[in-house]
């Protein structure tokens, strides 16, 4: 018998290359028809939200390969989990969460974080491409979450409420907006700006006070050419509580590994700065090395 995730995957890859438009246009489409109860995927019973993002998921993979940027790469599920039940962990006493996403590309790594949270919860994600907005909008629509979504460059002046939790896959690369990039700290005097540095800098400013942002960033990234700018920037603006390096097996080579950086912004209190965890996630396949791995990070999140 084949899974539920399956038979969506199957459902969804079968009317998107059913048309003459490009894939991942013809899957809005096929979004937009179930969503709206016209056609639906067989199912062996209840669909949970989970089946229903990794069936979508697999799809637009499948579309994304024919046209893809380096930018519009999904996050990797299991990279994608492993934020979400740290976020869960530090957002458990909240009853509803906001959360954010200012990079969120077809919201994989947000819809991922909202159906683990198990509770009431809504978001605002911020996505310049327009295929990809409409394909998150469809997603939240067949998961039932509630997301706000702005199609605009993240950088530029945002009209959003204060989160509670901000999650993102930071863009890696120059800005190429100078004079836009003026408006951030951390604009270097000469030349472009990083735009996961100023990512960075963008959503701390649309958090609350003492509220988290998730951050999954270059591992070399405290190391880079203007590493001056940010390490001064999150000196003067933030309390770093977490660098956590991740399995080099989850990438291809050693350049593009990746760490996650957890940020927390000041809530003016005058609370003692926690010590900054600096650990290593084991092997994602290793059962009782991750279970070790979360009871730390349980202990961790309620200092």
């Amino acid at each position: 018998m084949t899974s539920n995730t399956e038979q969506i995957f199957t459902y969804l890859d079968t009317a998107a290359d059913s048309g003459d438009q490009l894939y991942l246009e013809q899957l809005i489409t096929a979004c937009r028809d179930w969503a709206e109860g016209r056609t639906a995927p067989d199912s062996n019973g209840t669909v949970t939200k989970e089946e229903i993002r990794r069936g979508l998921q697999l799809a637009i993979l499948k579309g994304m390969r024919q046209n893809v940027q380096p930018n519009h790469q999904m996050t990797p599920d299991a990279i994608g989990m492993l934020i979400a039940r740290i976020a869960a962990l530090l957002v458990s006493e909240k009853e509803e969460v906001q959360v954010a996403d200012l990079a969120a590309g077809t919201g994989n790594l947000l819809f991922t974080v909202m159906n683990h949270l198990g509770r009431l919860s809504s978001a605002t994600a911020v996505e310049i491409d327009d295929v990809l907005a409409r394909l998150m909008a469809v997603s939240a629509d067949l998961l039932e979450q509630e997301v706000r979504i702005f199609v605009q460059d993240a950088l530029r002046p945002l009209l959003l409420d204060p989160a509670d939790l901000a999650v993102c896959d930071l863009p890696v690369g120059y800005y190429p907006d100078d004079e836009n990039g003026m408006n951030f700290e951390m604009m270097p005097a000469e030349g472009h700006a990083y735009a996961h540095h100023l990512f960075i800098e963008q959503t701390l400013q649309h958090l609350k006070p003492g509220a988290h942002g998730i951050f999954l960033v270059p591992s070399g990234l405290f190391e880079s050419a203007q590493s001056g700018n940010l390490h001064t920037f999150l000196k003067n603006h933030t309390i770093i509580r977490a660098v956590l390096q991740l399995p080099g097996t989850l990438f291809k080579n050693a350049a593009q590994s990746k760490s996650i950086l957890i940020l927390q912004k000041p809530s003016g209190d005058k609370a003692p700065i926690p010590d900054v965890l600096l650990a290593a996630v084991p092997d994602m396949t290793d059962k009782q090395a991750m279970v070790s791995f979360f009871a730390n990070m349980e202990q961790w999140a309620a200092e």
